[in-house]
């Protein structure tokens, strides 16, 4: 079965079971930090796939993952359905699906700014006028990368504006060189 049916299916029932119970904030910060997990610790997915493991070590390698000892019972009851059903080799895409579902029925969108410094006042403005222009919640990660010499480079929803100083240097660059070539 495809991977990416399966982890949709296992994500649209645990939005489903958590909404009823009125626990998807929390599952939705627990679950990005077993995304992270997956991410930083690439054993973790090796343990989770390995069939040697028993299903309570596998368990307990999971909540620790998800955030440890205070991990809601919805997503431990979760995570004991996927290891019945040995489908634990989809877990990591499960909680991906999950997050977009979430992000996705609270009417969040994830917005991505790059500067050369760190610029918070930018970020929260930035934030705002797309929670505006949007109608909906704007989250910005943040990153400095200071190759841009200046300015930012912000993508939001397939968009991109790149303001930054290295772009425009790019293409004075391009315009000299399409310049001269017409000269000679």
């Amino acid at each position: 079965m495809n991977t990416g049916v399966v982890s949709r299916r296992y994500a649209k029932a645990l939005l489903a079971y958590v909404k009823e119970a009125g626990t998807e904030d929390k599952v939705y910060e627990e679950a990005r930090r077993l995304a992270a997990s997956f991410a930083e610790v690439p054993g973790l997915r090796q343990a989770v796939d390995n069939p040697v493991l028993d299903a309570r070590t596998k368990l307990g390698l999971l909540r620790e993952g998800a955030g440890g000892k205070g991990v809601s019972k919805e997503l431990i009851r979760f995570f004991t359905l996927v290891l019945e059903e040995r489908r634990e080799k989809f877990l990591q895409f499960m909680m991906w699906s999950y997050i977009d579902l979430y992000r996705e029925d609270k009417r969040i969108i994830i917005g991505r700014l790059t500067t050369a410094v760190p610029a918070p006042r930018l970020a929260k403005r930035l934030e705002e006028a797309s929670s505006r222009q949007t109608k909906g919640k704007v989250m910005i990660e943040t990153k400095v990368d200071p190759s841009l010499l200046g300015g930012y480079v912000f993508e939001i929803a397939g968009r991109r504006m790149d303001a930054s100083v290295a772009n425009q240097l790019k293409r004075v660059e391009q315009q000299f060189i399409a310049k001269n070539r017409r000269i000679v």
